[in-house]
């Protein structure tokens, strides 16, 4: 099969007469709460130098006796095996000593350097790591319950960092390298992926990983985590029915784009979607969902469709909501635009510390975006397209709040006048460090929305969520 292998005997490359020990499978966690939680064991065990000089030992004969063409033609099941009868040779021909154990993490570590991420894979595959982050070849973080941990995982150098950040990057058609140092990119899965190179990144390479659950949240799971109340969930999921235009506001891994995915399971499965993203990370379930996603330039500098261009050519695909994964330039008025414009039920997020932040943000992208518009009617753009700002937050003790759920209710002056329907207020924390608080009702009785909810017949359910959220108030 690899041409170069015929040193070794036939008899040690039968499975029959030497059956290859399975792989082990890593533990999965089961998926972590959104409430903070004890920080887990370390990732592994650290291994010594001695076991990391064996390794490349084995890995220098392994490249030399494959062929990587024949290779790349095997399903990975059975490249992973022909990879694990050849390594059991290499160890015994060169007399390497090593225990069952050492022995069984030395054949996985080198089938995932060859086939898949190298030592990023089993952090991967945990599915309770928000977060992987790796500083150049001898560090790598994660993120678990809100809490960023150093892990023992390493690379060999930061020549082989590199080569899994060009595998990364390559499978979405995309670079990285000296000419175009900063990539995003995303895993197969849908993780997103962030990439800067040297001569940028002065310790080698820096990648950064957003893991993608495979468990999606829904907004009951975020009422049973306490990242809402009931009553909050009730109206977010009416929200998500009458097709409110909604923008989410939040800082740096707060949620955003999970509470984004949950909004959207309560689309109707016959309305048309578009996403516009820079790395598609969005899973909607609906069944007509068309999904776009931006593309960096070429070589030459040529080539670059930016976020702006794909909202703007949204207006021409027929959708009735338009999704922003990420609103950060001059497509903040495109999507104004077309939320004015019959596209009810848009949604998009930005990154803003509150409501009355998130409505600053959006008239800076718009007046940086080059449009020669006064303030006011900025403004009032603003006023006549957004219908409601939910506000997250990740608080210092890790766990993530939906602090906000705001109407934008017109202008006064100058002034865009806003309404909280539901705020998390901050009640002190417990022995362990973790934050006691309660979502509080504000009173509304009858918010902006109450007519388009009549339209759509949900006007008794929204009348009962307020209702018992102020009943819960009057209670405490």
């Amino acid at each position: 099969m690899f041409g170069k292998r015929t040193n070794v005997g036939a008899e040690t490359r039968k499975r029959t007469s030497e059956p290859a020990a399975p792989a082990p499978k890593p533990m999965v966690a089961a998926p972590a709460p959104v409430a903070s939680a004890p920080p887990p064991a370390p990732v592994e065990q650290r291994k010594s130098e001695q076991y990391y000089a064996t390794k490349g030992m084995i890995f220098a004969a392994l490249i030399e006796a494959i062929d990587l063409a024949q290779l790349s033609k095997l399903d990975p099941d059975s490249a992973r095996e022909e990879i694990r009868d050849i390594v059991h040779e290499i160890v015994a021909i060169k007399n390497v000593v090593l225990s069952i154990s050492e022995q069984e993490d030395l054949l996985e570590d080198i089938c995932n350097d060859v086939l898949g991420y190298g030592p990023l894979e089993p952090l991967l595959m945990r599915d309770d790591i928000a977060d992987v982050m790796v500083n150049g070849a001898s560090k790598t973080y994660i993120e678990v319950g809100g809490k960023i941990q150093l892990t023992s995982v390493r690379f060999r150098d930061n020549a082989q960092l590199m080569n899994i950040c060009q595998r990364i990057v390559s499978q979405v058609g995309r670079r990285v390298d000296d000419s175009s140092p900063i990539c995003d990119a995303r895993l197969l899965d849908g993780s997103r992926v962030n990439v800067i190179a040297p001569p940028l990144a002065i310790d080698g390479p820096a990648l950064t990983i957003r893991k993608f659950r495979k468990d999606k949240l829904t907004l009951d799971q975020l009422i049973r985590y306490a990242s809402i109340s009931p009553e909050g969930g009730e109206v977010l999921k009416i929200i998500g029915r009458v097709r409110c235009n909604v923008l989410i506001s939040g800082g740096t891994g707060s949620g955003k784009t999970t509470l984004l995915n949950c909004l959207t399971n309560y689309i109707d499965a016959d309305e048309r979607v578009i996403t516009c993203e820079d790395a598609a990370e969005l899973q909607l379930q609906q069944p007509h969902v068309v999904r776009l996603e931006t593309r960096p330039p070429n070589l030459e500098g040529q080539g670059a469709v930016t976020m702006r261009d794909l909202v703007k050519n949204c207006l021409r695909m027929r959708p009735e909501r338009i999704i922003v994964g990420e609103v950060r330039g001059p497509e903040a008025f495109d999507l104004l635009q077309a939320m004015n414009t019959g596209h009810d039920g848009s949604m998009g997020t930005l990154h803003a510390n509150s409501p009355r932040e998130a409505l600053s943000r959006l008239e800076s992208m718009i007046t940086m975006g080059g449009f020669s518009l006064p303030a006011k009617t900025i403004r009032e753009m603003i006023v006549t397209s957004i219908d409601i700002i939910v506000q997250a937050a990740r608080l210092r003790d890790g766990s993530r709040r939906i602090t906000h759920i705001t109407e934008v209710l017109g202008q006064e002056g100058d002034v865009v006048t806003l309404q909280d329907l539901f705020i998390y207020e901050i009640l002190g924390e417990d022995s362990s460090g973790r934050i006691i608080g309660r979502h509080r009702s504000t009173g509304i009785g009858r918010p902006r929305f109450w007519e388009r909810a009549r339209y759509y017949g949900e006007e008794n359910r929204l009348a009962a969520a307020l209702d018992a959220a102020t009943v819960d108030e009057a209670i405490d």
